[in-house]
């Protein structure tokens, strides 16, 4: 930690003080079953130890719990102001914020987090489209028909 602030400074960086701090990182023992190793966010993603499939310890990554939240927030948030826009440019628009997510956090380990965010997209623009009139709701079956949202996919293979 002594030498690192020096580093930096080479290049012209610093290192924010609250923000910074070693952390226990190391692969865990076979004896440490229940003990929860260090985990951290960086970029996005929430990195961990994790076991394969044949047993072996690996390193994982999962989206942030905080980037989670504020992606589905902002969709929810964007579905509500843009109700009344054609549907075909809506479905154009949300279309490309789920491939944009997709392509950052498409990641292998983290299908579930992408499964979820396209579930809530759903949910999300359904709920405010029927909020267009007082006719009621609008056909979940309609909607994956005429105008289906792009599925989670892993894009990175690291």
């Amino acid at each position: 930690m002594a030498v690192l602030p020096k580093r930096f400074g080479r290049f012209k960086l610093s290192l924010h003080p609250d923000k910074t701090q070693l952390i226990e990182f190391g692969r865990p023992r076979s004896n440490e079953q229940g003990r929860k190793r260090g985990t951290f966010d960086f970029l996005g993603f929430t990195f961990h130890w994790g076991k394969t499939l044949k047993g072996y310890w690996v390193i994982k990554k999962k989206t942030a719990r905080k980037r989670l939240s504020r992606f589905m927030k902002q969709l929810w948030r964007w579905c509500k102001a843009n109700r009344h826009e054609p549907m075909g440019d809506q479905h154009m628009m949300l279309s490309s914020k789920l491939r944009g997510f997709y392509q950052y956090f498409g990641v292998r380990g983290n299908y579930k987090a992408l499964e979820v965010v396209f579930e809530y997209a759903e949910k999300a623009w359904r709920r405010w489209l029927s909020r267009r009139s007082s006719n009621g709701v609008v056909m979940f079956e309609d909607l994956r028909g005429r105008y289906p949202l792009p599925k989670p996919r892993i894009v990175h293979n690291i």
